[in-house]
C-alpha cells in the first residue's frame, strides 16, 4: 500500500509539474507580475501538497524589498517559501538551468544564477542582487551554499558574500528556518537531499514518507545599515540555529 501511494502522489506530481510548465510557456506572457506571483504561489503550495507535504508557516514576510536568508534543506526549499512569498527572487547555482522540467520552472521565478567554480561571478550576483533590491524586489539566498546535514542544527558555515547585496541597498535581511518533520523524525530524513542523491531518489522518499510537514518559520527582519557582513552571517546563523532548536523541541513534546 505505502509503494502504490507513493506512485499515486509521483504520478500526479508529475502532471502537476507539466501543468505548470504549460502556464510558464502560454499564460506568463500575457501576465503581469502580480499575476505570474499569483500563480506561483498557487502551483508551489498545491505540488507540496501532492507530495504528501503539510505546510505549517510561522511569522510574516516584511512587505516590500528584503533579503531572505534561510538555511538549506533540499530543492524542497524554494517551494516552501514560494507558497507564502512568491515574490521571493532566489539565487541558485547555475546547473540547475538544465534540469529537465525544473530549470525551466525555477527559471519561471526571475532566478538569479551563480557560476559557483567561478570566483569572480559572486560579485556580479552581488551587483544583479543590489540592483533587485532597489527595484523593490525579495532576493532569497542560502547562504550555506549548498545542502546541509540537518540534524542537531548543525549547519554549514555562511557565506557572507551575497548580504554585500543588502548591506549597499540598506535592505532588511531576514532570517528563515526550514524545518522538515514526520510522524518518527524531528528532522526527517525523506527531506534530507544528501552527497550524491539524485532528484528522483529524492522524490521517491518524499512520496513514500508518513505525516511529512514542512515548518517555515519566519524570523523578525534585522536592519543591514553598517554593517560587517561577516558579523551578519553569523547573527542570522545563530537567530536561525535558534529557531531550529525551538521547532525541534516542540516537535518532541508534542
Amino acid at each position: 500500500m505505502r509503494n502504490l501511494r507513493a506512485a499515486w502522489r509521483l504520478g500526479r506530481a508529475v502532471l502537476h509539474g507539466a501543468h505548470g510548465l504549460a502556464i510558464v510557456r502560454l499564460r506568463f506572457p500575457s501576465l503581469d507580475r502580480a499575476g505570474r506571483q499569483a500563480r506561483v504561489r498557487w502551483w508551489s503550495a498545491k505540488m507540496l501538497r501532492l507530495l504528501g507535504l503539510q505546510l505549517q508557516v510561522e511569522g510574516r514576510f516584511k512587505p516590500g524589498a528584503k533579503m531572505i536568508v534561510a538555511n538549506h534543506v533540499s530543492w524542497l526549499d524554494i517551494l516552501v517559501v514560494h507558497a507564502v512569498c512568491p515574490e521571493a527572487r532566489f539565487v541558485s547555482k547555475a546547473e540547475v538551468r538544465h534540469w529537465p522540467l525544473v530549470g525551466r520552472l525555477v527559471g519561471a521565478g526571475d532566478t538569479l544564477y551563480i557560476e559557483r567554480q567561478r570566483r569572480r561571478d559572486a560579485l556580479r550576483v552581488v551587483h544583479q542582487s543590489a540592483e533587485a533590491l532597489l527595484a523593490g524586489d525579495t532576493v532569497a539566498v542560502f547562504p550555506e551554499g549548498t545542502t546541509g546535514p540537518g540534524p542537531d542544527q548543525q549547519l554549514l558555515p555562511f557565506h557572507a558574500n551575497l548580504l554585500q547585496a543588502a548591506i549597499a541597498t540598506a535592505a532588511a535581511v531576514q532570517p528563515v528556518a526550514l524545518r522538515y518533520a514526520d510522524r518518527r523524525h524531528a528532522v526527517s530524513p525523506a527531506a534530507l537531499w544528501l552527497g550524491e542523491t539524485t532528484l528522483a531518489q529524492t522524490l521517491w522518499l518524499l512520496a513514500s514518507a508518513d505525516g511529512l510537514v514542512a515548518r517555515l518559520n519566519v524570523l523578525l527582519p534585522r536592519a543591514t545599515i553598517h554593517a560587517d557582513r561577516r558579523a551578519l552571517a553569523e547573527t542570522l546563523k545563530i537567530d536561525i540555529v535558534s529557531a531550529l532548536a525551538e521547532l525541534d523541541h516542540h516537535h518532541r513534546i508534542s
